[in-house]
């Protein structure tokens, strides 16, 4: 009788974990999931030269910015989505626009088949409230990379979401086989030209 009594404890007990279990998960995150399509996006970029930079912006095409609804105060955007592409056609140089046709050399970021330069992410850590690494694959004139970028999140005291993203980050040109110096100027630099950087703030309202 005794084991009988204990088998059915057990069992009671298995029951409350698992049940309790899932009110937590469903308590922590709702199914519904926010999608965000941002329009007039632009991106900005800058690419060394030693001593100095080459400051210039783009346009977005397809922005998007998927996450689930949070139910409790933890970090909102931790499984978050994020994918947009930036036609290399819209650049402009920032305050000297006559450096523009030098950013859209035939070879640097445009190709013969104009593709778009392209962002899908494959995971998200968690590096703080409102902070994240965000890994994923860049494209650039066709090549997909591996690549890994930083979103921080920005709230009110009010707000239980960040309702601004700054999305930020460096990728190795070299890893597409991008010798800026040498497209660009038609001779390779001693200290050759290797680190794009890019910058965007993304509105979640």
């Amino acid at each position: 009788m005794s084991k009988i009594k204990k088998s059915v404890l057990v069992v009671a007990v298995l029951v409350t974990v698992f049940m309790v279990s899932g009110y937590s998960k469903i308590t922590l995150t709702d199914k519904k999931v926010e999608t965000i399509k941002a329009a007039n996006q632009t991106i900005n970029m800058f690419v060394t030269h030693g001593h100095c930079s080459t400051p210039f912006a783009g346009k977005v095409n397809d922005l998007k910015v998927e996450y689930p609804t949070r139910l409790d105060l933890g970090n909102p955007l931790e499984d978050m989505v994020i994918s947009f592409e930036v036609d290399p056609n819209s650049f402009n140089v920032c305050r000297a626009k006559e450096l523009t046709p030098r950013i859209k050399t035939p070879g640097l970021f445009i190709s013969e088949k104009n593709e778009k330069i392209t962002f899908t992410s494959t995971n998200v850590y968690t590096m703080g409230l409102d902070w994240y690494q965000v890994n994923g694959k860049m494209a650039i004139k066709g090549v997909e990379k591996d690549v890994k970028l930083f979103v921080t999140g920005i709230r009110k005291p009010n707000e239980q979401i960040a309702t601004t993203l700054v999305l930020d980050g460096q990728v190795n040109l070299f890893d597409w086989g991008i010798d800026y110096d040498l497209i660009v100027n038609g001779k390779s630099s001693e200290v050759s030209t290797k680190w794009l950087y890019l910058n965007m703030k993304i509105e979640l309202v």
